[in-house]
């Protein structure tokens, strides 16, 4: 459930709940023995009545959030890292230059940097942190799809949460946090030439986003490097008690 939906949902209860609240009073005025000619508003054992089953619907509304709220908070987390690569990108294509992008898991929160490779020409865009949501790391839960044929892509063993340096599918070293934008859209793994021209190798790779000890909630980002293609992925059951990836 989408949190537009899930809000639309609670502020139903939240209706569903006053109109019950009402009607309980309305029912407590008609059920009381004395004469109430003359007399307004409401009873003390009718407000407690009401603050109680307020409360009651205002905690299951909150709990049945909770789900919708974590997964928000990865989705969060998914668009800062994808946001950080295509900024790097664009800059490196528009300003005929090298950025860098680095990520780290390291710091609490994590982050993701992009910087210029070469300061202080005319255009340059200063360095930019991005920070990841509070529970949200790049992390590689186990359970994730592993093994060549099984991961983003096919870059990878799924066995780091930062993944880069792969020159092509199935090859590299990989555990590379560093990429590099070039003024043609691609990746590699150096900024190459004094004008930032990149000069170096191919860089493909993956990075995984997730709330750690939560494996449903994982995400991935993909970088081509021969052409800097960017791609989100999201782990699913495949319905054999496994995981896979599919495209987002």
């Amino acid at each position: 459930m989408c949190p537009q939906l899930a809000l639309a949902a609670y502020l139903a209860k939240i209706e569903k709940g006053f109109a019950f609240l009402t009607r309980v009073a309305e029912i407590m005025r008609m059920k009381t023995p004395h004469d109430t000619r003359g007399q307004s508003g409401f009873s003390l054992l009718e407000l407690m009545m009401a603050t109680a089953v307020l409360l009651i619907v205002s905690g299951i509304s909150f709990m049945s959030l909770q789900p919708v709220l974590r997964q928000q908070r990865v989705t969060n987390g998914y668009n800062t890292a994808l946001s950080a690569l295509r900024l790097a990108r664009d800059n490196a294509v528009a300003q005929r230059t090298s950025y860098s992008v680095t990520f780290n898991n390291a710091v609490i929160p994590n982050t993701v940097v992009v910087a210029p490779t070469f300061a202080g020409f005319q255009g340059v865009t200063p360095a930019r942190t991005f920070t990841l949501p509070t529970n949200v790391a790049f992390d590689a839960e186990l359970g994730i799809p592993t093994g060549n044929l099984n991961t983003p892509d096919r870059f990878g063993t799924g066995a780091n949460a930062i993944d880069f340096g792969y020159t092509g599918q199935g090859a590299g070293a990989g555990a590379q946090t560093i990429i590099y934008f070039c003024p043609d859209g691609s990746a590699q793994d150096a900024a190459g030439g004094g004008a930032g021209a990149c000069s170096g190798i191919s860089n493909s790779g993956v990075v995984y986003i997730a709330k750690p000890g939560d494996l449903m909630s994982s995400r991935a980002i993909t970088v081509w490097g021969a052409t800097g293609r960017i791609r989100g992925w999201r782990v699913y059951n495949n319905g054999g008690g496994g995981t896979i990836w599919k495209r987002m």
